[in-house]
């Protein structure tokens, strides 16, 4: 899917989230069979965060890795930032107990002062934002010197044999389901369209380190189609 602007794109997101927000979590672990959760941990484990540290999970959504940074790193200062308000109130639902500081806020123009975070992580949504670069520099100036930026995302498999299985499964099966399960034929549309316009797993590791995030080191998850990236503030 193409857009004719970045306000296009973002008018288009923020409505796309807003009405899948009811049912968001549960089509996640529905189409990632189930390990969408193993992928959060993995990013939890990878932010590092040290006892009382602060840690910022840019684009929140419900709450997921939020409440996985807790479970890691119970004695953690988690913060919860997302554009949608509707997701917003989704994750505060969800996140009941959870002691998460949700604000509504801006990725690109995040309301923080340099350096207050030890880390920052994002989950499924760098594909969404109309700057990935951007995005990323802000991740970086709110994070402290030697804090980590990590980040986790979709990609599209390069096996030869799984590519057309998954093309299949992602691009066929998943929007019916989720038409089925939401009524929003488009949303899931959007989502793999998403992932094969997006940067391949070297570029925005390359794009990580040209904002200042060195080492930046990334592995494959669920057969090659979920990257995790991990970079360093220098």
């Amino acid at each position: 899917m193409t857009f004719a602007s970045p306000e296009e794109k973002r008018a288009y997101t923020h409505d796309l989230f807003a009405r899948i927000a009811p049912r968001y979590e549960f089509l996640n672990q529905v189409m990632s069979l189930g390990q969408v959760d193993s992928w959060r941990r993995a990013a939890a484990e990878a932010a590092r965060v040290p006892p009382g540290g602060w840690v910022l999970d840019v684009a929140t959504g419900e709450g997921g890795l939020a409440r996985a940074l807790l479970r890691r790193w119970p004695e953690a200062n988690v913060v919860g930032l997302d554009f949608n308000r509707q997701m917003l109130t989704v994750g505060r639902a969800h996140s009941a107990g959870w002691p998460i500081r949700w604000t509504e806020g801006d990725a690109l123009r995040l309301p923080f002062p340099e350096g207050f975070f030890d880390a920052a992580v994002n989950a499924f949504m760098l594909r969404n934002v109309t700057d990935v670069r951007a995005t990323l520099a802000e991740q970086a100036r709110v994070v402290r010197t030697g804090g980590r930026v990590v980040c986790l995302e979709m990609t599209w498999p390069r096996h030869p044999l799984f590519r057309p299985l998954f093309h299949v499964y992602f691009g066929g099966i998943v929007p019916v389901m989720g038409w089925l399960l939401t009524g929003s034929l488009d949303a899931y549309r959007y989502l793999p369209r998403s992932v094969q316009a997006f940067l391949p797993p070297e570029d925005l590791a390359a794009t990580m380190e040209a904002v200042g995030l060195r080492p930046v080191r990334y592995r494959l998850l669920m057969m090659g189609t979920v990257t995790l990236h991990v970079g360093i503030k220098l």
